[in-house]
């Protein structure tokens, strides 16, 4: 893995572990300023109990990538916050949001993607780990 790729992971893969570590503490904590409250939620179609489910899975995945080995439970971890950030994006679409809201949401997309795409390679997911 060249030099660059492998500072593009580790800066996508440390911004993506903190903004979810970030934003999972706000949702466990369910404070007003960092989700805007629960009516947010409601505006959006989902229910107050959503939240702290989200922040302990946006929390544990932050874990899971940033940590050596565990690869399968890498790849769970990325396929979640794919869902999680683009189901966010889309939600706020559906509700007629602006980007103000879109936005966070689709830098972790995006930040999602960038690390798992540039992951060294005894990070991913292969028949040779698979097997042990």
């Amino acid at each position: 893995m060249s030099k660059g790729k492998k500072i593009t992971y580790w800066i996508a893969t440390l911004w993506l572990a903190l903004g979810m570590v970030s934003t999972g503490i706000v949702q466990l904590l369910q404070t007003k300023e960092g989700t805007g409250g629960l009516n947010s939620l409601q505006h959006l179609g989902y229910p107050a109990y959503l939240l702290p489910i989200l922040g302990v899975w946006k929390i544990l995945g932050a874990i899971a990538v940033v940590v050596p080995k565990f690869p399968l439970v890498k790849e769970w971890a990325y396929a979640g916050f794919f869902f999680v950030m683009s189901g966010a994006i889309f939600s706020h679409i559906a509700a007629h949001e602006g980007m103000n809201e879109i936005w966070p949401a689709l830098l972790l997309l995006v930040l999602t993607i960038l690390s798992w795409y540039f992951r060294p390679m005894d990070r991913k997911l292969t028949l040779a780990n698979t097997n042990k």
